[in-house]
């Protein structure tokens, strides 16, 4: 479980196929910053933009550690799979630790494509088309995960092509998050709230309904 709030910014710094055919995952070597696995062990859980991966070895002294990532998490994820490429971390929720952001799980629900990312005043203006089937759980000051960072949405609307969904980043976002590296038409990993999931899901058994104004 984790909250959106990222605590460090590593980079994919290797990929090692883990067999001979698109059948197959991938090895990951990310590098991240000092000291920020001094606290992580074999099996901890890691998102990785947003996707909860499992450390399958590290070295603490070199600030790396790696992750197999299989070809479904692979085909239904972006920016995991590009050398080099900057990546917001969070390591897994303790008991104690302040839900600063929203509750999240790890687990992507979807690919969106940025549409707009400009700078408007001090903050800058973020607009991503999300899939439509996703639209049924995006909501006017709702929660949204982006590429594992909670953030608030301002405006939504549906579309023929998806659900157009607006953000704004205050300065401290951009600069200590990946966000910042973003472009318009980049892909992104998207999670959408825990709570509107099982709302939706009680609509679709019956187990809640709306009544007509009387």
């Amino acid at each position: 479980m984790f909250t959106g709030i990222i605590t460090g910014v590593g980079r994919i710094d290797g990929l090692r196929d883990l067999g001979p055919s698109a059948q197959h995952g991938k090895r990951l070597t990310i590098t991240t910053p000092e000291g920020y696995l001094s606290d992580v062990g074999l099996g901890d859980s890691i998102a990785l933009n947003g996707a909860c991966m499992t450390v399958t070895s590290l070295d603490a002294t070199a600030h790396r550690f790696t992750v197999d990532i299989s070809a479904e998490s692979l085909a239904r994820t972006c920016g995991l799979d590009v050398d080099g490429r900057r990546i917001n971390l969070e390591k897994a929720l303790r008991a104690m630790d302040r839900l600063g952001g929203h509750i999240v799980s790890g687990h992507v629900d979807g690919v969106g494509k940025v549409s707009q990312f400009q700078r408007v005043g001090e903050s800058w203006a973020l607009r991503v088309l999300a899939p439509a089937e996703l639209g049924r759980f995006l909501a006017y000051k709702g929660s949204i995960t982006i590429n594992g960072v909670s953030l608030t949405i301002n405006q939504v609307d549906d579309l023929p092509t998806g659900c157009d969904i607006s953000i704004n980043l205050i300065p401290h976002t951009v600069e200590h998050t990946a966000l910042g590296d973003l472009t318009t038409g980049a892909s992104v990993n998207l999670e959408v709230d825990t709570v509107a999931r099982y709302v939706e899901r009680m609509f679709q058994t019956g187990a809640i309904s709306v009544s007509a104004p009387q």
